[in-house]
Parts: structure tokens; sequence; C-alpha cells
């Protein structure tokens, strides 16, 4: 027993012989006599036996409680069944046995279980009652609705119930039938109210005040009297949304023409997108709130006024507008018209009373066949314009190379540089692009049968004189490289001809071959300019001049004036 308390002691286990032995310990240690040993021993047997009676007392006491517990709970459980009308309950224990917690035990699952059935039951009845009397004050329509009775307590037998619950669902099936129609009626009624832009509240309360849930009103009428009223207001406002739709579509239709008619700007027109909107549904696709208000057909019928007398005033502005647009679509393809003699015409219209709407009718068509024409020509202008572009750098790269001081460390005479080469490669293209525009021309006038003219000047015969004026030039780079192989001074007779001794401030002139640039000021024909480029010139029949005429520039120069590694290019 020693050995079981010390190994309870090691294991931190206090029992009552391992506590008695470390104070017997404590007292050899401390040298405590027998006696007072004695008296400390029977202080806590006593303390011990005080401590046994009072559990006892406390147990005698829970067993009376319990005791008493048991016969209320068989009593309570005797009357529940009774009040429910049941005869036994399947959780109730047959036989009384075991000790008096185990017959609680078994007895009060199925007490608590019927207590909860009857507080429910109640309930079920009270429930019941309270929508009977509810439902008949509704589908009688006088509103009036008596107190629930009280429920009594002493039958709530589920035979009971049960025909108070069969009463409710036939009255229930009518109510929900009756709502349902009532709801359909004021859904629709609200809907046909937003999109007419009228009071809802207002138009339902008309019907019966219970519709409107602003009052307060719990339960919405579900009389014959409320029904039949509901019908008759949806028909009307149907009617009436058949007919401000037909009046609205009629005046979207207007402003649409109008508006086609004299160019207004989207912005404008956006101001009644909420008009043309609508301007092909049917009755039943228009659901915007509002968009068949009486002031937005009020606004829409001054709107049409306003154009109509604002129509007479502006179709020569807008008459010119869609000439002014045929015009730039012209002139961007570079087609020439007679712009004065067209807006003479179309005055003459006007004031022949002609109907604006087949004139612009007719402007469009032109305006469409312009764009067409325009289209067909891109794909030319725009080798046109790198042509043009080309043979700019070519005229640049010819005063570059007679620069003397083009080798200077000056600032920017690297980016020249990188400009030369650039050009140099430009150059080189210039009669394969010239070639290939020549063919493009010639395919476009075979198709359609027609010369094409560029700002009224025929395109084929601008690169026929450009071709014939590049050969000039050739030729005259030759004649100079000639001169310069030989090195000589010009005798007396070519300084009068051509020019006097060279000085610093002079420099050597060749030809330039220059195309006409497009920039709206730009001459129309391909021609030189005989003060500057030479010897040859095309007058404006088209015919050239074979007298070759020297620049009055010209100078001959010696091999020395020019470096060896500087020459003028020349294109294939």
């Amino acid at each position: 027993m020693a050995a079981v308390e010390a190994e309870n002691y090691l294991h931190g286990q206090i029992t009552c012989g391992s506590l008695l032995q470390q104070l017997q310990q404590i007292w050899d240690e401390v040298g405590e006599g027998d006696e007072e040993r004695d008296q400390i021993l029977l202080q806590i047997d006593q303390e011990c036996l005080d401590v046994y009676k009072k559990k006892v007392d406390q147990a005698v006491k829970s067993r009376a409680q319990l005791l008493h517990s048991l016969a209320n709970a068989r009593v309570e459980l005797t009357n529940l069944l009774s009040t429910l009308g049941e005869e036994t309950y399947i959780g109730i224990p047959e036989k009384t046995s075991g000790n008096i917690k185990e017959q609680l035990a078994a007895i009060h699952p199925a007490l608590e279980k019927l207590l909860k059935q009857k507080d429910e039951r109640r309930k079920e009845f009270a429930d019941v009652h309270s929508q009977i009397q509810k439902i008949c004050a509704e589908i009688d329509g006088s509103g009036d609705q008596a107190e629930s009775p009280a429920v009594e307590e002493s039958d709530l037998s589920v035979k009971k119930l049960n025909g108070f619950q069969a009463q409710l669902q036939d009255l229930q099936k009518e109510k929900s039938e009756r709502l349902h129609k009532v709801l359909e009626f004021v859904s629709t009624i609200h809907d046909l109210c937003v999109v007419l832009g009228m009071d809802f509240l207002s138009t339902v309360t008309e019907v019966h005040p219970s519709l409107n849930d602003a009052t307060g009103v719990q339960s919405k009428s579900i009389s014959n009297d409320t029904l039949s009223r509901l019908a008759k207001t949806v028909l009307a406002l149907k009617e009436d949304k058949k007919q401000r739709l037909k009046k609205l579509q009629e005046l979207a239709s207007q402003l649409v023409d109008l508006w086609n008619l004299m160019d207004t700007h989207q912005e404008e027109r956006s101001l009644f997108d909420h008009v043309t909107y609508n301007i092909s549904a049917s009755v039943d696709e228009v659901t915007i709130p509002g968009a068949l208000a009486l002031d937005l057909i009020d606004q829409a019928e001054v709107e049409v006024e306003r154009l109509d007398q604002l129509k007479a005033s502006r179709m020569k502005e807008i008459a010119f507008k869609r000439q002014t647009e045929l015009e730039d679509i012209f002139s961007g393809a570079h087609i020439e018209i007679d712009a004065e003699a067209a807006r003479e015409k179309i005055l003459a219209l006007i004031e022949g009373n002609i109907e604006p709407v087949e004139l612009l009718a007719e402007m469009d068509n032109q305006i469409v066949k312009a764009k067409e024409e325009a289209l067909s020509r891109k794909d030319i202008l725009e080798k046109v314009e790198k042509w043009m572009s080309s043979c700019e750098e070519e005229s640049w790269l010819e005063d570059y190379y007679r620069d003397e001081n083009r080798y200077n460390s000056s600032r920017g005479s690297h980016l020249n540089l990188k400009r030369a080469e650039k050009a140099r490669i430009l150059v080189n293209k210039i009669p394969a692009l010239v070639d290939s525009l020549v063919a493009k021309t010639r395919a476009w006038e075979q198709d359609r049968g027609i010369t094409f003219n560029y700002d009224g000047v025929p395109l084929l015969a601008m690169l026929d004189e450009y071709v014939l004026l590049r050969h000039d030039r050739e030729e005259e780079k030759k004649r100079l490289r000639d001169q310069k192989k030989f090195g000589k001074q010009p005798n007396t007779e070519q300084e009068t001809v051509f020019g006097s001794t060279p000085t610093p401030a002079r420099q050597l002139t060749t030809k330039k071959v220059v195309a006409p640039r497009v920039n709206g000021a730009t001459g129309r024909r391909l021609s030189l300019n005989t003060n500057q480029n030479g010897s040859r010139s095309v007058n404006r029949d088209g015919k050239r001049d074979t007298k070759p005429i020297a620049p009055v520039n010209y100078v001959a120069i010696s091999k020395e004036d020019v470096p060896e590694t500087e020459h003028i290019p020349s294109t294939p």
C-alpha cells in the first residue's frame, strides 16, 4: 500500500495516504510529539465526519425532490394525452423500473415532446382561426374583421384541427385566385402609367384606396367590384397608349425627313432620340418610362412646326453644303469641275420651286458617284504623290551637289549627308516609278474609255513631258562632263554666249527637273523655266522648242575647280 501511495506521489497524484505520509515526514523532521500528532489526527477525522453527514442530508433532500418531480411528471403526462386526443404515446415507458432518476429520465423526453406538441397545436388552431376570419372579411369586401376567438385548449385534437384546415384551404384558394388577378391588373396599370407619363398611384387609388401602397393598407381589395373596375382601367390605358404611339411615330417620321432634308447635325438630332427611338416599334415593344408622355408629344409637334418653317429658308444653304462636299471630293481626287456653273444651276432649280427632296436626292447620288470615281483614282494618285516627292528630293540633291561647302564640318552637315544618301535612293527609283505610273494610267484609261486628267491636265502628257525633260538634263550633264574632261576655259565667243568667268560667288548651275507639287496652289503643267533650267522648254500648247538655250549663268569650269570625288548623280 505504501509502495502504491509512493508511486502515486511520484506521479503527481495526491491521496489521503500520501498526504498523511507527507505530514508524518514533516513531523519527524520538526520533532513533533506523539500527543500533538494524535490531536491533529482526531481533528482530521472529525472534519471528515462532518463532511459525510452534510452530504447525506443533501442526498435525502434531493431524493424527496426527485420523487415529487416524478409524480408531477406522470400527472402532466396524462393531462397532455387527453388534451391532444391521444390515447397513448410511443415514448412513454410501460413499466416503472430502475431508480428514481432513471424513471424520471425515461418520462422526461416524452413529456417535453408532448408539451412542445401542445404548444404547436395551440398555435396552429389560433393561426387557422385568424386566417379564416381575415379571408372571409376580404372576400366580403366590407373590410371588417372580428377579433380572433380564444383557442379552446381542452380540445386540441387533430380531428378538430383538420376540419378548420379544410375550411381554410378552400378560402385560401379563392383568395389566391382573386389576388393574382388584382396584382396582374395593378402591374399592367403601373407599366402603362410609366410609359404614358401618368401618375400611377392616383390612377389605382381611384379604383380602390387599398391598391395604393402609400396609404398603409395591409391587404388589397379582392372584391368583385374592385376586379371589374381594374379591368376597365386597363382597357382604357391600352387604348390611350395605342393612340399616343401612332401620333408620336407620325411626328418622328416627319422629324427624320426634315433632318435628312436639311442635313441636321447629329448633336441636334440626338436631342430627340427619345422621340425617334420608337419610330417603328409596336405597342407592346414600347416600355421606356415616359416614352409616350403628353409633354414629349407636344415637344415633338413644336419641333416639327419649327423645322417646317426653317426648311424654306435653309434650302440654299443645304444644297450648297452638298455642293461643297461634292467639290471637296473632286478636289481631293484632282478632278477639275466648273463649280460656279453648278451653283448657278442649283439656284435656278431652287427658284423654280423644285421639290427639296428630289434636289437633295439627286445631289446625294452625284456624291456617291464622285466617291466611286475618287476611289478608282486613289492608287494612281498615291503614285503621283510619291513621284512628285521624289522629284523634289532630286532637285534638292542637285542643289546639294552644287554647294562647294557641303563637306565643311558645320552644324547640320551630317544631317544633309544622310538626306543625300536617302535622296539618291529615291532618285534611282524614279524611272521605274514613272513606268509603273504610266502603265497604271493607261490601264485606267482603257478600262473607262476616258482620259485621266490631273487638275485638268492629262497625266500621261505630264509624264511624257517629264521623261523628255529628264533626257535633256542627262544630255546637259554629259556635255558638262566633257568640258571638265578637256579642262580648258571657253574662248571669247563662248564667254559671250554662256557667261563670264566664274567667281567664288557664282556656282555651277545645271538644269533641274521639278514635278508639280500638290499643295492647292501649284501650277497644272510640268515645264522648264528657261531662265534657270536650260536648254529646252515646253510651250502651253504642249510643243517642245527644239532650239537649245544655255542657262544665263552657265560657265565652263576646269577640273581643278571641282573635286575628283564630286559628281552630279544621274538616274538610269
